[in-house]
């Protein structure tokens, strides 16, 4: 008789939770789904914020929600994927930061959410209930957290330094640009 095991249940609602919202914001930037702009006008948006170039830095921004959202939900590459969400939030809380921490002033308390969430289940793994564990874990060794997360944490550094250098002089207008909503 095989007994459920509540810690993998567990990780699997939180996975799939997760993963969905993270999915779904992320194809609003690829795909203009669910209400979102699309890969154009997100674009545009990202190099009034200060992301240059504007359409690269959606594209990354999107794939790493989109992707590490799904890849989240179905507990596949599980390290990869909670490194690569965690890194897209990075940059959603560089632009939030200035507004505080609190969602309702434009705070960065969502997307920070989102990031240390996605950063905890690729550390922690995705539990039995899992492609991972049906995959024998081949996509989920403990050099992949190491890889990923150190991967991510440069490329989020280097991406949010270069926006803080060019936000010294603010945007064209001489003002620092306004925090899109649920970055």
């Amino acid at each position: 008789m095989t007994c459920i095991n509540r810690r993998d249940l567990g990780l699997l609602v939180l996975r799939v939770g997760t993963g969905a919202v993270l999915a779904a914001h992320g194809t609003q930037k690829l795909f203009g789904w669910f209400g979102g702009s699309g890969l154009e006008a997100t674009a545009a948006g990202m190099e009034h914020m200060g992301f240059k170039p504007g359409k690269q830095s959606a594209l990354a921004a999107g794939l790493g929600e989109a992707g590490g959202g799904a890849l989240l939900a179905l507990g596949l590459a599980t390290p990869v994927a909670g490194a690569a969400a965690a890194g897209a939030m990075a940059g959603a809380v560089s632009v939030h930061a200035p507004a505080g921490f609190f969602n309702q002033g434009g705070g960065f308390e969502y997307p920070a959410f989102l990031g240390f969430t996605a950063a905890a289940i690729g550390v922690a793994g995705a539990g039995r209930y899992s492609l991972d564990h049906a995959t024998c874990h081949v996509l989920d060794r403990p050099w992949t957290v190491a890889l990923a997360f150190l991967g991510s944490a440069a490329a989020a550094a280097a991406v949010v330094g270069r926006r803080a250098q060019g936000q010294d002089g603010g945007d064209d207008e001489g003002e620092p640009p306004e925090p899109e909503p649920f970055d």
